[in-house]
């Protein structure tokens, strides 16, 4: 038998277990219980957007950009530009003081308020985002886009008035009816848009929402029930004035015993540019009041931007419409970016009446 290895001193049998032994755990082959400790989420008030998205008014997450808000910015801009220089000339000229002008500066304004607010929703939607804000936003848009609905309004029932009280028109009780209408407008319009922003709205019950986040279904049934009774006085005062219009046709016809080329081409003119007018802030709001009465908060949101982005465009056509097809604002235009007027251009005072 072989000899046995000499025993070990006690201490260096103890060192050599302490060297055998595993250092750590993990080399055991055993895990040990990990404890991580998760801190409470904290409490964030939640608020949906236009388009649906939550908004948080402490911690908000970074979103994703809408390319329906940038076409919507992208609107905004465009209507501001061009009615902030329709605003300049009529301030800037003072000739353009009549009761037609102070409509057309009224329009002009609302438009531009309107261009303003989408710039500023945009803005809000990505830079801040909380409850106060988007409330107040979405209340500067109704009360803007109201305004301008009133003022096409009051323009229409100047028009009217200008053809059925011909002989009466230029005098101070249209100057007083004309203020009192404006007056009336801009009041309620900012009634409109003070109601979401102070309390009606969907922020405490999203079962009463409407597409239009954080109007109620209530809010904007009566938004587009106002719509449709001021796209109704407007049809019926054209068809008015359409018949006022062929009637003086008729008369002058009677007057000279023939009814001449010019006369038709004029009535037909008017009657075609009317059409054009109504057709156009009918195709422009009609589908948005439409699809705020019969759709569902659940829709997708590209439904509510679809009908909403072509409303926008009834405030950049409006100056085109109303304001730089008149021969005196292109006059001041002229005047005040050239400095100067040319004399050999005809141009002719023209009455509400003429469209």
């Amino acid at each position: 038998s072989e000899p046995s290895p000499p025993a070990l001193p006690e201490r260096q049998t103890r060192r050599v277990l302490l060297t055998n032994a595993p250092r750590t755990a993990f080399e055991a082959g055993n895990t040990p219980p990990t404890h991580t400790h998760t801190p409470p989420p904290p409490h964030t008030a939640k608020l949906e957007g236009w388009g649906g998205g939550e908004l948080s008014s402490r911690t908000p997450a970074p979103a994703a950009l809408n390319p329906w808000d940038v076409m919507l910015c992208v609107s905004g801009t465009a209507i501001a530009c061009e009615n902030a220089l329709v605003v300049a000339i009529i301030c800037y000229s003072p000739a353009l003081r009549t009761p037609m002008f102070v409509l057309v500066g009224s329009l002009a304004t609302a438009d531009l308020l309107a261009g303003l607010g989408l710039i500023l929703n945009f803005v809000f939607q990505y830079v801040i985002r909380s409850e106060t804000v988007s409330l107040l936003t979405v209340g500067f848009l109704v009360a803007s886009f109201a305004a301008s609905v009133s003022s096409l309004l009051a323009i229409t029932v100047d028009r009217y008035l200008s053809l059925y009280n011909a002989l009466t028109y230029y005098s101070e009780r249209t100057v007083l009816c004309v203020h009192t209408m404006l007056a009336g407008a801009w009041g309620v319009s900012l009634c409109l848009g003070l109601l979401p922003v102070l309390g009606w709205n969907c922020l405490r019950d999203r079962a009463a929402c409407s597409v239009v986040r954080p109007l109620t279904k209530s809010n904007v049934t009566l938004l587009s029930a106002s719509f449709f009774l001021v796209f109704l006085i407007m049809l019926h005062l054209y068809v008015e004035i359409c018949k006022i219009v062929c009637r003086h046709a008729h008369q002058i016809a009677l007057q000279q015993h023939f009814l001449t080329a010019s006369h038709y081409v004029a009535t037909k003119k008017g009657v075609s540019t009317l059409a054009i007018i109504l057709g156009t802030f009918g195709a422009s709001w009609l589908p948005f009041a439409i699809y705020c009465v019969v759709g569902d908060p659940d829709y997708p949101s590209v439904y509510t931007y679809a009908t909403l982005l072509p409303a926008t465009y009834n405030s950049m056509i409006n100056p085109i419409i109303y304001a730089y097809r008149n021969q005196e604002i292109q006059r001041s235009m002229w005047v005040l970016f050239c400095g100067c007027f040319q004399a050999k251009v005809p141009f002719r005072s023209r009455s509400p009446s003429d469209v």
